[in-house]
């Protein structure tokens, strides 16, 4: 038996996935936030974590390069899913992706009249499809950060974002005016390392299955 890799993000992925972890015996053997440290070993024998980039999580995991991965339903339809088996969704890191913009924009009639919107977002995928599903025209404008900015200062006519709390829409005077999908982070395997090595795998996803069903983090 070899050692698994289960590839997740810092941030909130990590910090929620910590409870699921602690259920199914695989508490990372030192503080994954504080450390510097991108492979870390847990409590469970031969499980260990590997901390990369959010949006490289799919390609790690779909590459083989880990076993298992843990990324939210917003990268997954931005970066690929296709190739991964998803068997679980863990029901942590909830979110909405919308479309927001100013108050005193009228989304609605911008929509309805056919205007050509110009769009702001690091999710073009997203947008792109979204979009041309509702035979809408876009410009997508690609920021890496700080969308909020753009129709404030012009830039754009609305954003596509992820939205939790919504305070950072309010605190720069923007509402949501669609909602495009409800996000949140699922279990992922790599499908070859499934077959060959199912006899180790199906337990660990199983254990996840049941972490998850006891209930989310509040």
């Amino acid at each position: 038996m070899g050692t698994i890799s289960i590839a997740l993000s810092k941030g909130r992925i990590l910090e929620e996935t910590l409870p699921l972890l602690a259920r199914i015996g695989a508490s990372p053997k030192e503080d994954p936030q504080g450390s510097r440290k991108l492979i870390l070993g847990t409590e469970r024998r031969g499980l260990r974590l590997i901390v990369v980039r959010a949006s490289d999580v799919p390609t790690y995991v779909g590459h083989g390069a880990a076993e298992l991965g843990i990324a939210g339903g917003d990268v997954l339809a931005e970066h690929g899913g296709a190739g991964l088996y998803q068997p679980v969704d863990l029901g942590i890191a909830r979110c909405r992706m919308m479309v927001a913009a100013r108050p005193n924009y009228d989304y609605a009639a911008a929509v309805r009249q056919g205007a050509r919107l110009r769009i702001a977002t690091k999710y073009v995928q997203i947008a792109r499809e979204h979009f041309a599903a509702k035979g809408v025209h876009v410009d997508l404008i690609k920021l890496y950060g700080s969308m909020e900015l753009a129709p404030l200062l012009g830039l754009a006519d609305a954003i596509v974002d992820l939205v939790s709390s919504g305070k950072t829409l309010r605190a720069n005077k923007l509402v949501p005016v669609e909602a495009i999908m409800p996000v949140s982070a699922r279990l992922i395997v790599n499908q070859a390392a499934l077959k060959t090595r199912r006899a180790e795998l199906q337990p660990l996803i199983d254990a996840f299955q049941k972490a998850a069903r006891q209930g989310t983090p509040a």
